[in-house]
């Protein structure tokens, strides 16, 4: 059977779509979460402005709330980065990319000579008595014996979360962290390293496909041959790409027209939508702009601006107030837009 042929802009659609930045969602904070496959939250505040740009309605409170009712979590997941994901998902991502982030840490040569087992023993026997903040534990482990390094890889055999004031758009940098077992309870329990893994692809399909195996094996921090042994369990639907690659996606997910209306949204710091394959194959941020965007010389990324669907500048708050600045000249109409979209961000960052 001969796979039907999606162009660039049908892609990049999709990806829109999918992320619920060509309509706004109307639904929880953590069911949006899940639909975009986590929000990658290295700096907290920018988790608040990509579910803003995401969920109708939201007001900073309700995030801040989904975190301390413990609805939405946030800890190392995919790629060994911060993300906030929901206490449903938590458990089964973790799972499913739990080994391959242990292999590549034992890799570094400062790592070769711990005994992790015995640092996350450490570290469980630290936060007996409750959550303890990063630098208290990064102490207790030199004092243990285990160095600073043990640090890096501990979250690898010991499963924590940051609980809040952590990930607030208040306290971005309180660095608290928690068992995950005790903060989770029930939701925190072991599930199967298979039902881990397809859910991992569902989320990643359901919120940045049509994808390539490769695609989904960096988001999953995979070999390619593990992720092809994932796929060929699941029912999915196959296209190619204008260059002939195939593409795989859930049977159901968004795929509107390559003309599909895309608004003004705003993204902010390590927005993972401008990451990975994905990123690079629907265009979403052209070449000529991306070292405006993740620059070697910049501790991390610059928070943007789509218009059209693709990023069209940068932004930042200046006294409250958010300061854009475009790679290239507006249209007076989309001036207009991306003025009237600011406008509404400031709004929400004042509270």
């Amino acid at each position: 059977m001969t796979e039907r042929v999606l162009g660039r802009d049908r892609q990049l659609r999709a990806l829109l779509a999918r992320q619920q930045l060509l309509e706004r969602a109307t639904t929880s904070p953590a069911a949006v979460v899940e639909r975009v496959g986590g929000l990658q939250t290295q700096y907290s505040p920018a988790g608040y402005v990509g579910l803003w740009s995401r969920l109708a309605g939201l007001h900073r409170e309700d995030l801040t709330e989904a975190l301390r009712r413990r609805r939405i979590v946030q800890g190392w997941v995919m790629r060994c980065t911060i993300h906030m994901v929901s206490a449903a998902d938590w458990a089964p991502l973790t799972e499913a990319v739990r080994e391959a982030r242990r292999t590549l840490f034992l890799r570094l040569p400062e790592a070769r000579a711990l005994d992790m087992p015995a640092v996350g023993e450490a570290v469980r026997g630290y936060l007996a008595d409750g959550p303890l903040k990063q630098a208290e534990i990064v102490s207790r482990l030199v004092a243990d014996g285990f160095g600073k390094t043990a640090w890096t890889g501990a979250q690898l055999w010991v499963d924590l979360v940051r609980v809040p004031p952590s990930g607030t758009w208040e306290s971005p940098r309180a660095q608290l962290y928690e068992l995950a077992d005790r903060w989770l309870g029930r939701r925190a329990a072991p599930v199967s390293l298979a039902a881990g893994q397809e859910l991992l692809v569902a989320r990643y399909l359901r919120g940045f496909g049509p994808a390539t195996s490769g695609d989904i094996a960096r988001y999953g921090g995979w070999t390619l041959t593990e992720t092809k042994s994932v796929l060929e369990r699941l029912e999915l639907r196959r296209f190619r790409d204008e260059e002939g690659a195939v593409l795989v996606d859930l049977p159901r997910a968004p795929l509107p027209p390559a003309a599909a209306p895309a608004p003004v949204r705003f993204l902010g710091a390590w927005d993972a939508v401008l990451l990975l394959g994905h990123a690079k194959r629907t265009g979403i941020l052209p070449a000529e702009h991306r070292e405006k965007v993740f620059h070697t010389r910049m501790p991390q990324s610059t928070p943007t601006f789509l218009v059209g669907g693709r990023v069209a500048g940068t932004w930042r708050f200046v006294d409250g107030e958010v300061r854009t600045t475009p790679f290239e000249p507006l249209s007076p109409a989309a001036d207009d837009e991306v003025a009237a979209e600011a406008e509404r961000l400031s709004a929400f960052a004042r509270g």
